[in-house]
């Protein structure tokens, strides 16, 4: 036994091993998991003979606190667990004596939200799968942010202060990596974190850099601090250079031989420069069929450019003219773009939905001939309730779900089943019960219909529709029955726009006081992937409004479905395949034709009239699904319930995953 210990540690050489992390890896454990799987995986990442794959993102939401939570026999660092949630409601008075003090620990605080979640959710099903797959990141020690909610201020945000070193899991390395650049060599600590799959067989590393060290400047120690800090276009620079130039030394130190390069969106363009640099023209041509790059967004921020003087300024000069070569802006001759530029070296470029495949090809017209369609997805493992696991562990038609998540289109099977529909209502129950608990001072009562918007607060997601014209919303629910809104999100700290948004929110809510026990409306700090769960499953109604075509994807209204949870949305993204399936409601303008569009133009007094005229019939047939506290199992409520998971079936990162083996890393 105590030979499998040297090998962990001849593979995975943790620094200050015998005085940090002795009692937490032994021969037969990992942080209470089983230590075989990494042996197994790191054997495989450097075998020649294997075809592994790496990916690169600059985020990771992994869920880690809730999904396969590693253990240490060291209590919790208090700095680990997560802040007070303060709420802001038409309750002012609750408000300002109470706040939600939960204290679970933090997930892995090195996300942002969607894009992080989803690569979290790649990596979890690609362990499910035992694909043979290292993943890089950048720790960042001070995570993204605190948000704090002040009335007439809006968002404050806060600094995050966590600490690495005592998160159960993660683990420094004894190794360091040079990056050299124009003016300085960075240097960059490497740290694990493995991620398992959900029977624990199998796992995938995840590398992170930090150059959080003594022997860097004090501005290299900062650039691994805050996540999608871009008040600097030298940092914002330098923090993608660590990731693309940084996280391709790193997987060559540790001795991996890997036969695909995988960038999770453009910021790590800059790995095939490094992957490049020395080789002739035929050596770089046939380099690409070993590049894939996945685009996550429409929008125009979404896209990384930078000034050519400023790439000059930093990067050497091999490395700035493949740069330049490959990801100078054609329309803009000084502007760099690391969308070309990923573009252009990957043979391989997926959108991430359908309808963004088609918009990507309007957008990028020069590489639409290679940008396929890979539909994103979520882990299911990860989000599904355990009441909604409980029910499909019930039934036989489910029962592979864990094995196979595509079984859960199987439940279409129990439609007329009076006992299936019973107890899908009461799994929905418990999780509004849940949800109703944790904010018992708000007085959520389970049987009011409950709509919720959560996701990164920004003007194209229309955070503030359905507030528009609060008068109409307090006539339908006179009509028709009291409602419940929850909101949460965070706003980028430099969106302005985002800012403005969550003033306006928070002022039309202080406005309903008056009205609360008609339209009662809360608005949640520091929204998270715990918070995300919680609410995916939680509430009656998942509400997805943003304007068609700015919306990628989205992932949120996939964790809502397969919880049984109902859509009202705009035809947009993932939206636009289930749009058939009978799984809640559509509304809005719809996109069509080869333009584009303008992501100014919100549209926001039409759709809102639309989401009112919509509400008109989803309030009323709530109301008679739960007539007076009886519940009918007959309500079509219940078969757009069961569409619903039906649909979650596909929705899948498992699938997803499986599409990316097939046509982008086996291909």
């Amino acid at each position: 036994m105590a030979d499998t210990l040297q090998e962990f540690l001849s593979l995975v050489p943790v620094e200050n091993f015998d005085r940090d992390y002795s009692r937490d890896i032994t021969s037969e454990r990992y942080f209470g998991f089983p230590i075989e799987p990494i042996l197994r995986a790191e054997k495989r990442l450097r075998a020649s003979a294997e075809r592994s794959i790496g990916y690169l993102s600059m985020e990771y939401g992994l869920s880690s606190n809730s999904y396969q939570p590693l253990e240490s026999l060291k209590p919790d660092n208090p700095k680990n667990l997560s802040p007070d949630h303060h709420v802001f409601s038409n309750l002012r008075a609750i408000d300002y004596y109470l706040s939600l003090r939960l204290r679970y620990r933090l997930d892995l605080p090195i996300y942002s939200g969607g894009l992080g979640v989803l690569a979290g959710d790649t990596l979890k099903s690609s362990a499910d799968r035992n694909v043979s797959l290292a993943a890089v990141g950048i720790l960042w020690n001070k995570g993204y942010f605190k948000q704090n909610f002040w009335f007439k201020d809006g968002q404050v945000p806060e600094e995050n202060d966590w600490d690495p070193k005592s998160y159960p899991g993660l683990v420094p390395l004894d190794l360091c990596i040079d990056v050299p650049l124009k003016k300085e060599n960075l240097k960059l600590r490497l740290w694990k974190y493995f991620v398992y799959s959900h029977d624990q067989s199998h796992v995938v590393p995840l590398i992170l850099l930090d150059s959080n060290l003594p022997s860097n400047s004090e501005f290299a120690r900062k650039l691994t601090g805050q996540l999608y800090r871009s008040d600097n276009a030298e940092w914002k620079l330098l923090q993608r250079l660590i990731l693309g130039l940084g996280g391709m030394k790193a997987l060559e130190r540790l001795g991996y031989s890997l036969d695909r390069y995988h960038l999770n969106e453009g910021h790590a363009a800059l790995a095939f420069v490094a992957k490049a640099k020395g080789l002739d023209d035929d050596q770089i041509e046939a380099l690409k069929s070993h590049f894939a790059y996945t685009c996550h967004t429409p929008v125009a921020a979404g896209h990384d450019r930078f000034q050519r003087r400023v790439v000059q300024d930093i990067l050497p000069d091999e490395e700035f003219a493949l740069a330049k070569r490959f990801g100078q802006d054609t329309d803009y001759p000084d502007i760099i773009n690391f969308t070309h530029l990923a573009m252009s070296v990957s043979n391989y470029v997926n959108a991430v939905a359908q309808k963004h495949g088609e918009v990507t090809r309007l957008q990028f017209p020069r590489f639409k001939d290679k940008i396929q369609a890979i539909t994103n997805g979520v882990h299911t493992h990860t989000w599904v309730s355990s009441s909604f696991a409980a029910l499909f562990d019930k039934y036989p038609p489910l029962a592979e779900w864990r094995q196979k998540p595509q079984s859960l289109s199987n439940v279409v099977q129990l439609k007329n089943h009076v006992p299936f529909r019973n107890d899908l209502w009461e799994a929905h129950q418990i999780n509004k019960k849940h949800v109703g608990s944790l904010l018992k001072h708000w007085r959520l009562h389970h049987d009011t219909l409950t709509i919720c918007w959560a996701r990164r607060i920004a003007a194209y997601k229309r955070p503030s529709l359905v507030l528009q014209d609060v008068h109409r919303l307090l006539e339908i629910a006179k009509r028709h029955g009291p409602i419940q809104i929850i909101f949460a999100g965070k706003a980028h700290p430099a969106d302005d726009l985002g800012f403005t948004y969550v003033n306006q929110m928070l002022s039309v809510i202080d406005s309903l006081e008056v009205d609360r026990e008609l339209v009662r409306v809360l608005m949640l700090e520091n929204y998270d992937t715990y918070c995300g769960k919680l609410l995916t499953s939680g509430v009656d109604v998942w509400l997805n409004n943003p304007l068609p075509p700015f919306e990628a994807s989205g992932t949120s209204g996939m964790k809502a479905i397969l919880n049984g949870v109902l859509q009202l949305s705009t035809l947009d993204g993932w939206v636009v395949e289930a749009a058939d399936k009978d799984i809640g409601w559509i509304f809005g303008w719809e996109h069509q034709g080869t333009e584009v569009g303008d992501e100014r133009n919100l549209r926001l007094m039409e759709d809102a009239s639309l989401l009112y005229d919509t509400l008109e019939k989803i309030v009323p047939l709530f109301y008679h699904t739960v007539d007076e506290g009886r519940f009918r199992q007959e309500s079509p409520w219940i078969d757009k319930m069961i569409h619903a998971i039906a649909s979650a079936a596909f929705f899948s990162t498992d699938r997803m995953v499986s599409e990316y083996e097939r046509k982008i890393w086996r291909a």
